[in-house]
């Protein structure tokens, strides 16, 4: 499997692509990473250094790959946050000239927006963008609830309105829909979910949640889930490898005191998923 992975890049940490290649890569899979910023750390810091990639030279870099005849043999764009209306449309081109290449390529979209908690933190063109050109253009999305309900224009809180939503983005154009974040009134008290949702049905998982938060790990969950969706065509096979793979690297995490993904440490994680937590149908 090939992945042409379109995200941002920093030297220390693991956000972008330096969250998704290497997890990606163990897990046998060939990964093209384009950077459309080459920063010292992700901007959780309040302070980096580094440059923002224009649009023009991503798509030069871009450009290059397909001289290579690469295009092809790639089985999957992913793409993340998107910090400008110009790399969206470098993006949306892109897949275009993939899926021209190769028709049975995906384009695998996590629409970075923001979470319940900080509210929407990108700029005001940027929501508009993904959920008028880019989401449509989508075959996988990988929302957070918060972010799913700013697609949809609704206010998932539970889990039947958490499928609504879902099948409300899936109108927009994408088949698949993974909400990375479920939050529910009636789970069990210090548990998280995530679900999946597909034309064949919806399957979802509970863990325990981990007491932090993880600059990256929505980064992973999107690359794996891709991965290993792509791989088995198997929505509730491709949740259960990435959320066992995904809870162990944040337990890691967690247990190391340390703020940045223990990314490297946490290998087998992703290369032997333990399947540890049960993946129920629920519709």
């Amino acid at each position: 499997m090939k992945i042409l992975s379109i995200q941002s890049a920093v030297a220390y940490g693991h956000v972008g692509n330096s969250a998704a290649v290497f997890p990606l890569q163990r897990i046998g899979v060939e990964v093209l990473p384009v950077y459309t910023v080459n920063f010292s750390n992700h901007t959780g810091y309040g302070a980096w250094r580094g440059p923002l990639i224009s649009p023009a030279d991503v798509a030069e870099v871009l450009t290059g790959i397909e001289e290579r005849g690469v295009f092809p043999q790639v089985d999957a764009v992913l793409s993340g946050y998107q910090g400008s209306e110009g790399i969206g449309d470098v993006i949306l081109d892109a897949v275009a000239r993939v899926k021209a290449a190769n028709p049975a390529a995906v384009y695998a979209c996590d629409p970075v927006m923001g979470n319940a908690k900080s509210g929407c933190f990108v700029a005001p063109a940027i929501p508009v963008l993904l959920r008028e050109r880019v989401v449509p253009a989508a075959d996988i999305i990988t929302p957070n609830q918060f972010e799913l309900g700013f697609l949809t224009g609704t206010e998932p809180a539970d889990l039947e309105s958490t499928l609504v939503s879902a099948d409300l983005a899936r109108d927009m154009g994408p088949r698949t829909v993974l909400v990375t974040s479920v939050e529910r009134p009636d789970a069990p008290e210090g548990t998280i979910e995530m679900l999946a949702v597909t034309d064949d049905g919806a399957w979802i998982v509970q863990t325990p949640r981990i007491p932090m938060k993880a600059n990256g790990s929505g980064d992973v969950t999107a690359a794996l889930f891709t991965a290993h969706y792509g791989a088995t065509g198997d929505p509730a096979l491709a949740l259960a490898r990435t959320v066992s793979s995904v809870f162990d690297l944040l337990q890691n995490t967690y247990d190391s005191g340390e703020r940045e993904l223990q990314l490297v440490e946490s290998q087998g994680a992703y290369a032997h998923p333990r399947m540890q937590f049960e993946v129920t149908r629920v519709r």
